[in-house]
């Protein structure tokens, strides 16, 4: 099992920045790959963006790609989210996810995930 944990949310003015922490427990994160979405009212979870658990590399969302950084810290059994320029539209409550990565690459989509933690609320305001 593992139980995830996300913090840093809050609420902001446009063209600010925020960093969401996720912290694992239960196991080490070392071999999952670790993923971020968000969900804004009545509408679906999406992929904000996700990291491998081998080599580091980072995928991101068209619509985040070059604001968003992911970055993970094994020996924290920490998952980073680094959000610059935030606008309106990222106003979300934003989820960490992860899913064993050893047997498989990283996943986009929600249902490729099999830990979830609770969400924190970001708003950003004009």
């Amino acid at each position: 099992q593992v139980q995830l944990v996300e913090s840093g949310g809050g609420s902001v003015q446009a063209g600010d920045s925020l960093r969401l922490s996720c912290a694992a427990s239960g196991r080490t994160i070392s071999n999952y790959h670790m993923g971020w979405f968000r969900q804004a009212p009545g509408k679906e979870r999406e992929f904000v963006g996700a990291i491998s658990w081998s080599d580091g590399s980072t995928y991101y969302s068209d619509s985040v790609k070059g604001r968003f950084t992911i970055s993970r810290d094994n020996a924290k059994n920490t998952v980073y989210l680094q959000m610059n320029s935030l606008k309106p539209e990222d106003t979300a409550v934003y989820y960490c996810a992860a899913t064993f990565g050893r047997s498989s690459g990283v996943p986009t989509w929600a249902s490729g995930y099999f830990y979830w933690g609770q969400g924190t609320q970001v708003t950003v305001s004009s």
